[in-house]
């Protein structure tokens, strides 16, 4: 979940990230979405390197057990995707994140367990409130993609889930402050 969270970053960010110390075969179903929507996915033995240049194509995603697309990755895709529809089919309050990335200028329409998601350019900064750990990941990639400065409030799911995010995001070149 780490590597694909990572992953997101990247397509969200039109950045190149290589991620380390995995087994590109266990990702397969977010390679395989990233290269769908248009980025440059490349796997190594242990490695796996997202590159994303332009703006991303829409698809549709549906949340199943190993080895389908995880539910713990979906709130990270929602930040990634153009117009598409996500189908939740395993957690069914997955999407207790949607407001908070509509205050930061998604739109998202939420019905029983889909959720639609019409495209936007860029996210707006702004202050929101982490719901979850899984929304907290893509409530901090939203923030990176950002025009202006994000301020993420309980944080505390995060810093959970996540060992040492604030610093690995920053190594990559993300502009990121944890203060009390």
């Amino acid at each position: 979940i780490e590597a694909g969270t990572f992953m997101m970053a990247a397509a969200a960010t039109r950045g190149d990230i290589t991620v380390k110390n995995v087994i590109p075969k266990h990702l397969d179903c977010l390679s395989s979405k990233l290269r769908e929507i248009g980025c440059e996915v490349s796997e190594f033995d242990d490695a796996v390197r997202v590159v994303c240049k332009e703006r991303l194509h829409a698809t549709s995603v549906n949340t199943l057990p190993y080895p389908g697309f995880p539910t713990d990755m979906q709130p990270q895709m929602s930040v990634v995707l153009g117009t598409s529809i996500i189908t939740e089919g395993i957690w069914g309050s997955r999407y207790r994140y949607t407001e908070e990335l509509t205050r930061m200028g998604a739109n998202i329409q939420v019905e029983s367990n889909i959720a639609i998601i019409n495209g936007i350019e860029q996210f707006s900064g702004t202050s929101v409130t982490v719901p979850d750990l899984r929304a907290g990941a893509a409530l901090v990639i939203a923030g990176l993609a950002a025009q202006g400065v994000s301020v993420l409030e309980d944080i505390v799911y995060i810093k959970r889930g996540y060992e040492d995010f604030a610093e690995k995001l920053t190594s990559l070149g993300g502009i990121i402050e944890e203060v009390e």
